[in-house]
């Protein structure tokens, strides 16, 4: 906690002498998240229903993956995105030579602050959502509804490091990097009820964006059962296992680029 408390201490002391790096972010990121709205405006404007979900469930979706996706922004994103370039510049070298972990640094050295505003609009999109919900809301949906937010944002942060510790095998990551923003923008816009056959496998799981925002809302408005809520700890447990593996084994492995 004190390194935690260090760091965050560090990254805001580097805001304060570059305040751009407080802004930017919220304006940048904040015209993404309006845009994404008239998007899903205008796809789903005509639709009345998805499967068995409403209009009041798809908002709730919508607010759901934004939420993950900005609390991402917000604590981890910029941490976790720079892996790929420190290992090709060496950078790493001065992590591991550290008396603590490298990827608990890597993780939280770099917060936005500027995204908090983002976690706010999505808050306020899932009360929308909540608020044109035919089935109502109780107390158990909403405690049901929080545990699965917290579990798919450590699902959404094991596969941002899964995907760059790839790096520590291969030179480029171009290709990895577009099958995650290919896999998130499609999950985004599309809830993993509206998958089938081979795009469920996919998305369900080898890259289990599909379930990432699905699952808090079916437990929110009573469609978890309990085969569903079994297979959803499974996959967050399967790829902490994976992801660990993966960075341990790289970094066992890690020839520096100075050498």
């Amino acid at each position: 906690m004190r390194v935690l408390r260090e760091l965050f201490y560090l990254r805001f002391h580097g805001i304060a002498v570059f305040r751009l790096d407080f802004f930017a972010p919220f304006f940048v990121d904040g015209s993404l998240f309006l845009i994404q709205l008239l998007a899903f405006g205008v796809v789903y404007s005509n639709v009345e229903t998805i499967g068995s979900w409403g209009k009041g469930e798809m908002i709730l979706y919508i607010g759901t993956f934004s939420l993950l996706n900005a609390v991402n922004m917000t604590i981890y994103f910029f941490g976790t995105n720079a892996i790929p370039q420190k290992i090709r510049s060496g950078e790493l070298d001065l992590y591991l030579s550290k008396p603590v972990s490298p990827l608990f640094r890597l993780t939280f050295e770099n917060i936005s602050p500027g995204s908090i505003p983002l976690i706010l609009m999505s808050i306020c999109i899932i009360a929308f959502g909540v608020s044109k919900l035919e089935r109502g809301l109780t107390l158990a949906g909403l405690a049901s509804y929080l545990f699965w937010i917290v579990l798919m944002e450590i699902l959404y942060y094991e596969m941002e490091i899964l995907i760059r510790s790839v790096s520590l095998y291969i030179v480029s990551m171009a290709r990895m990097e577009q099958l995650e923003e290919a896999g998130i923008d499609l999950c985004m816009k599309l809830p993993g009820i509206a998958l089938h056959g081979v795009y469920k496998v996919i998305f369900y799981l080898i890259l289990p964006y599909g379930i990432m925002a699905t699952l808090p809302v079916q437990s929110m408005v009573g469609e978890m059962t309990l085969q569903r809520a079994v297979y959803g700890i499974g996959v967050v447990v399967l790829f902490s296992a994976i992801t660990c593996a993966m960075w341990t084994h790289g970094l066992k492995h890690y020839n520096s680029a100075s050498s």
